[in-house]
């Protein structure tokens, strides 16, 4: 009688689970999506309550005790395992030649290799913070991205000594220590680092140098890359470490894979998503210097990759390269990652084969994200009670032209209903802090909005309008500044930009809006780099842009490049384009104007004068 009913139980939870599946056709995505994050609500939780803080640091000893000779690193030819490392005897160099101590800081400039790795382990192991600085700043930058964490000792690769020259002066009128991970120095003031550290003992340090983390306290200094002024260090807590390191698990990614990085590991995709998610998992890291297109895939065969990252334009670049017969001949599974574009998206899915792709949002200051664990095309992410319940967002109603919130008469912000684009904001609290940037409260302050809701809330800023359609889906739409405003219609500079990369000679696209003087708002304008051995179509192009944009979406001008400049993460810049305009006596490469009646033709002098003197109305 009881086996009946069990049966019977067991039929009606099924026939109601097809019921409600039937009805919401994500209810299983959105159900597996809920144990994980329950799962990793009750691990952090465990995490807290432990003496000191359980870190990421912490996950790395159990993993090499757990499974020593498992290879944790595989890095131009040479292996190393999980206990096979030298953290230990770099945290005990640094211990004996500098009086780095907990709660310190530490700069680390030092590009994708083994010693990156051991040196962050290292300054873990000490209770340091560690400060990654971007490989490619130099000068004023980098002097600054130093001294604004207050750093007491900088590590350099071997490789990026010449840069460290530069800035001694100013590094020693700080009392820096500065070191170069080689065995010789003839430079006064820059110390070697490998010759201390092959002559220290590898015992394991004690976890009373670390006592007093907690899971607030900063663990990294990253710094964002911004197209315009000075970088800023945002704080990465031991807390918000975790939160990035378990996206791997929400894209299912397990101990058996193989991960290829290529990103740089200063950055949050590089590090947080990449390294400390590998560890976490417990797999096998395939580390190179940097990405190459031409070397990707045959890397990926060699190595056995299963799972790969992407950022940025990286997809794009992939789906550029020369086809082959072998494109879909290699084991990678997963690619996680955010910036894949829709119709890149379709394009590498077509050519690569069945790749589950985990697009994600998030930055490395904010306390807001999302995830597409669904692998809906197109979606940034899905909304989930559960994350709306530890983070609480909303898109808000959002001014272009005055760039601000709309707000009510009451002086509140309007949320937008879905299938509306509006501003992401993430109310600051308890298990969604906004941590800032380092020494800097003005640009701190400049992402705090107040009493958006309720008197006296606050949220962050997130400056990216985006769109949610009836089902949760999120998708993108653009970063504030990016979007402008053209004879009073909001031009999205992603969606022309896309349509751009549909003309058969282009290759990539940015798109950006430029003042006219007399006029009222910024029209559009866009760089084009073209594909190889082909010219500048005007006539298809502006075929194109008549038959797909509205007048005023359309890019008045397009100057030609041969590159277009990028960050370190392969997000376009614009800055240096925005303030260049259309000025055909600055600009030297080939430039456009569309002019209404024979489309696209060389901009001259006396097109931009009459556009300036206001004798040609745009």
């Amino acid at each position: 009688m009881s086996v009946n009913l069990l049966y019977t139980f067991l039929a009606g939870l099924l026939g109601l689970i097809l019921l409600i599946s039937k009805k919401y056709p994500y209810f299983l995505h959105d159900l597996r999506y809920a144990i994980s994050a329950i799962g990793i609500g009750i691990r952090l939780d465990k995490f807290q309550k432990k003496t000191p803080y359980y870190t990421v640091l912490e996950r790395f000893l159990e993993q090499a005790k757990n499974q020593p000779q498992k290879t944790f690193l595989i890095f131009e030819g040479r292996s190393f395992s999980f206990a096979d490392n030298e953290s230990n005897k770099v945290a005990r160099a640094l211990q004996t030649h500098t009086d780095l101590k907990e709660g310190d800081t530490a700069a680390v400039f030092v590009g994708n290799e083994p010693d990156f790795v051991w040196l962050w382990l290292a300054l873990a192991k000490l209770g340091c913070t560690a400060a990654l600085l971007n490989t490619n700043i130099r000068s004023k930058s980098l002097l600054h991205c130093f001294s604004c964490c207050d750093a007491k000792v900088l590590v350099a690769g071997a490789d990026l000594q010449g840069a460290v020259e530069e800035v001694l002066p100013g590094l020693k009128d700080g009392g820096a220590r500065v070191f170069v991970l080689g065995q010789e120095s003839c430079v006064d003031g820059i110390e070697t680092l490998s010759d201390k550290i092959q002559e220290a003992s590898d015992q394991p340090l004690s976890v009373q140098l670390r006592a007093n983390v907690k899971g607030s306290s900063p663990a990294l200094y990253i710094y964002t890359s911004g197209t315009t002024g000075l970088p800023k260090a945002a704080v990465v807590s031991q807390m918000k470490l975790w939160y990035a390191s378990f996206v791997q698990g929400f894209a299912g990614v397990t101990s058996d894979d193989i991960i290829y990085l290529y990103l740089p590991l200063y950055h949050t995709a590089g590090f947080l998503m990449g390294l400390t998610g590998a560890i976490d998992r417990g797999l096998t890291i395939v580390l190179k210097r940097k990405f190459s297109a031409s070397q990707f895939w045959d890397d990926c065969r060699k190595y056995n990759i299963t799972v790969i990252q992407y950022i940025g334009e990286i997809m794009r670049y992939l789906c550029n390269s020369p086809k082959k017969d072998n494109d879909k001949n290699h084991k990678v599974r997963v690619a996680m990652g955010n910036g894949i574009r829709l119709d890149t998206w379709e394009e590498f899915l077509q050519r690569f084969g069945d790749i589950r792709i985990c697009e994600c949002y998030g930055s490395t200051e904010g306390n807001v994200a999302f995830m597409n664990y669904i692998g809906k095309v197109g979606a940034i992410g899905k909304e989930h009670f559960l994350t709306k319940m530890a983070c609480p967002y909303s898109l808000i109603r959002y001014d272009t032209e005055k760039e601000e919130p709309v707000r009510d008469s009451e002086g509140f912000c309007i949320e937008v209903p879905r299938g509306e684009t509006g501003l992401l904001v993430g109310k600051i609290g308890g298990k969604a802090p906004f941590e800032g940037y380092v020494k800097n409260q003005q640009q701190t302050e400049k992402k705090i909005l107040k009493d958006v809701f309720v008197k006296g809330d606050r949220y962050y800023n997130t400056g990216d309008l985006l769109m949610m359609d009836q089902h949760g889906f999120v998708y993108f739409q653009d970063r504030i500044g990016d979007t402008f405003r053209w004879k009073g219609e909001n031009v999205a500079t992603t969606e022309v930009a896309d349509h751009l990369l549909t003309v058969d000679c282009a290759l990539r696209a940015s798109v950006y809006g430029v003042k006219v003087p007399g006029h009222e708002g910024r029209i559009g304008m866009a760089a084009l780099k073209l594909r190889d051995n082909m010219d500048f179509d005007c006539k298809a192009t502006h075929q194109h842009v008549k038959s797909f944009l509205p007048s005023y979406a359309r890019p008045r001008f397009i100057r030609i490049q041969t590159s277009l400049d990028v960050t370190g993460t392969y997000k376009q810049t614009k800055g240096k384009l925005v303030e260049e305009g259309f000025d055909p006596a600055i600009i030297k490469e080939p430039l456009f104007f569309l002019d209404d009646s024979k489309g696209y033709i060389p901009m001259t002098q006396d097109i931009y004068n009459s556009i300036a003197e206001g004798k040609l109305r745009l």
